[in-house]
């Protein structure tokens, strides 16, 4: 028998956005069987992703096709909020550069960025597809019982029925109606496709020994199951040492100023090197100290003014302690008296910090490569094309930079807009283009780009930078497209968020930023603050902020411009505590 997991099933989160007209369909089985319920089609997607690796899964088709349905395949996973705004997809019109695809009465490849060709196999009532997607590979094969496409080989790599750029997460997707097949999912969990078949293979399994497969999975692909998600070994408790498990990278607080009396703040389990922290009850500035800077040293994320220290802000903390933080004997800033607060942590390097020659300006870094974080302080030369080192090891794919020696804008980098766009995090502006802040170049494994403009790169300007990167089970970085619904957008992040920060890019929108500790459950209420704004913190029982923490992601809810208006445009960061691997199925 296969051991047992939590194995990929048809997502109802992804669902098409139900405010279109041919959005009602149908997930029963364990949301294991899926068919569109309208005249027109109805899309969904596996609840788990590829990110990495090789994968195998079969597809049960009960009834015959009709139509040119159901057409089956992969997509990007960064376009799953986009299919949810498609009504009646057509695949050779409707967003091909994000999917590839088989159609079911013809048997018509739709590659990615194409429309239909020849070449591919129809299938009829009762045929098992399948699927292999090697992801490193940027292949794809698709098969029909037990015999691969075009002499398709996939445990040789040969002959994929369409290719991919290499390293594109995907998911497996469905599109179809009320005329056509029900498409029973099997990544794993039964070869009896719902009774509606006799075991093949006597339970073959993949090389880990998951999965209850009809036909062996090709040698060295992988039942799509969390066993099988990847979790990066440094913050899989599985693969390392407890210092360095996800919860103890990044934590929440929340807790009540007593002003001069001062007050130690505990439960972290690690010491933080990066605290943001604002007033939950009444309207004051975010206040942002890290160990690299000094703890009592201040940037605001709500404003341009330049770095505060002394006076009032030389007491506020006292230490950043091994399990939290002491607040001083100052009620300046984040310790008001009988103020609610909540307070955002980062572990980096325990304030041991590095010189960093990589770049042509030399920056001072305290980097946590293992959770993808890292602060970076350097001095400005105005060159175009000026680079200083991170120290993480991959990309940076969310960064934030403050001028420290002057009032200036901050500038925002989100690997969901590219290094060709501009946002500034202390106001609510819409996005705009140009060079002048990362010289259109993108931050490469070792080095950040800047360009002249003088909120990165100012002649003998001093300067912050925290950058992120994404941590397979930890973190997250991308953009998605709202709908517009209270049953809104679903951006898979392969972990269970306990910190969300969302923004609209094409229109003004503030930084909404929604955590787990001060909504632990999904419910109508509502509790959000704005990195951009002073504002005491948002609250409610209507759904029109509201973000469902999920087991691999999250869902947005509501109608709100904020966060979810109808086809806006949105850049998103999450952080998390419980990988997919290890979570409940939801």
């Amino acid at each position: 028998m296969a051991a047992n997991c939590n194995y990929a099933t048809w997502n109802p989160g992804a669902k098409v956005n139900p405010s279109l007209t041919y959005a009602a369909a149908v997930y029963d089985n364990a949301n294991t069987r899926f068919r569109g319920n309208t005249g027109g089609t109805s899309t969904t997607t596996s609840t788990i992703s590829m990110k990495s690796g090789k994968w195998y899964i079969e597809v049960y088709a009960q009834n015959n096709p009709a139509g040119g349905w159901p057409t089956l395949g992969i997509c990007k996973t960064t376009s799953i909020s986009i299919s949810q705004n498609i009504d009646n997809y057509q695949y050779n019109t409707s967003d091909t550069n994000n999917k590839s695809e088989v159609v079911g009465t013809n048997g018509n490849i739709v590659k990615f960025g194409a429309t239909a060709t020849s070449g591919g196999v129809s299938w009829s009532d009762g045929d098992i597809l399948q699927i292999a997607v090697d992801i490193d590979a940027g292949k794809w094969w698709f098969g029909k019982n037990n015999t691969w496409a075009g002499s398709g080989d996939p445990a040789n790599g040969n002959n994929p029925i369409d290719t991919f750029t290499a390293g594109t997460e995907m998911n497996v997707w469905v599109a179809s109606y009320n005329g056509a097949s029900y498409m029973h999912i099997n990544a794993g969990q039964s070869s009896k496709f719902n009774g509606n078949k006799t075991s093949g293979s006597a339970y073959a399994t993949d090389g880990n020994g998951f999965g209850d497969f009809y036909y062996t999975p090709p040698t060295n692909f992988n039942a799509l199951c969390q066993g099988n998600v990847a979790i990066d070994s440094d913050i899989d408790p599985a693969q390392t040492d407890d210092d360095f498990v996800g919860g103890k990278q990044f934590g929440v607080a929340t807790y009540t100023g007593n002003a001069n009396t001062g007050q130690a703040i505990t439960g972290l389990g690690f010491q933080p090197d990066l605290i943001w922290a604002k007033s939950r009850s009444s309207s004051q500035a975010h206040f942002m100290s890290d160990t690299s800077r000094g703890i009592n040293k201040f940037v605001f994320s709500n404003a341009d003014t330049a770095e505060q220290s002394g006076g009032g802000y030389s007491t506020v903390y006292s230490s950043f302690d091994s399990d939290g933080f002491t607040l001083g004997t100052s009620g300046s800033g984040p310790n008001d008296n009988s103020q609610t607060y909540v307070a955002w942590c980062w572990r980096a390097n325990g304030g041991t910090t590095a010189s960093n020659g990589s770049g042509s300006i030399t920056s001072t870094v305290q980097a946590n490569a293992e959770a993808g974080f890292s602060i970076i302080t350097y001095t400005g030369n105005g060159s175009a094309g000026a680079t200083i080192g991170h120290g993480l090891g991959k990309a940076p794919e969310f960064m934030l930079i403050k001028r420290l020696s002057s009032g200036q804008t901050w500038a925002v980098y989100s690997v969901g807009l590219g290094a060709t766009k501009n946002v500034a995090l202390n106001n609510n502006n819409a996005v705009a283009t140009g060079t002048a802040w990362f010289n259109d170049t993108e931050p490469s494994a070792t080095l950040i780009t800047l360009g002249t403009e003088g909120r990165v790169n100012q002649s003998g300007g001093n300067y912050v930078c925290y950058a992120w990167t994404s941590i397979a089970g930890f973190s997250s970085f991308g953009s998605y497209n709202g709908t517009g619904n209270t049953q809104g957008a679903f951006v898979y992040t392969g972990f269970r968020p306990k910190l969300v920060m969302l923004k609209r890019t094409d229109g003004a929108g503030s930084y909404l930023v929604s955590d787990a500790t001060r909504r632990p459950f999904n419910d109508e209420d509502y509790r959000e603050v704005y990195w951009n704004d002073t504002s005491s913190e948002q609250t409610g029982t209507n759904t029109h902020d509201g973000v469902d923490y999920l087991s691999n992601g999250f869902r947005l809810r509501g109608t709100n411009l904020g966060s979810q208006g109808s086809n806006n445009d949105y850049i998103y960061s999450a952080w998390g505590d419980i990988p997919f691997r290890y979570s409940n199925p939801f």
